[in-house]
């Protein structure tokens, strides 16, 4: 059973990504803000990372920064999702290291082929 990271300031997105992903037979873990997405990256280990671009204490482009810096993380999968669709944003995540970019509102049927794909690939 994979396990998947959700790091989202929004409660009601975390909620809904959380079924879905227990649908699925993931094993899903929750970050409400940019510092607990970290802690949770320690102690739980996840096999891939959804990650909100606005959040409180760190954003997620930070938190993708020390993922990739980090030698246990830098190869986990990260799905940026977030309703940041500038160009700059999409390229920057991209050029950070995020595997792919998903603009807020979604179809979380997309989201959870992304998932496999990315989780398979790797």
């Amino acid at each position: 059973m994979h396990t998947i990271l959700v790091a989202d300031d929004e409660p009601l997105m975390r909620e809904l990504l959380e079924f879905r992903l227990a649908q699925r037979d993931y094993r899903p873990v929750t970050a409400a803000d940019g510092r607990e997405a970290l802690a949770r990256l320690e102690d739980s280990a996840p096999d891939a990372v959804v990650l909100d671009a606005m959040m409180p204490v760190h954003d997620g482009f930070e938190v993708l920064r020390r993922m990739r810096a980090s030698p246990e993380h830098a190869a986990t999968p990260v799905i940026m999702l977030t309703a940041r669709r500038g160009e700059s944003d999409i390229v920057g995540a991209l050029e950070l290291g995020a595997n792919d970019y998903l603009v807020k509102p979604f179809m979380p049927e997309e989201l959870m082929a992304r998932l496999a794909r990315l989780l398979k690939a790797g």
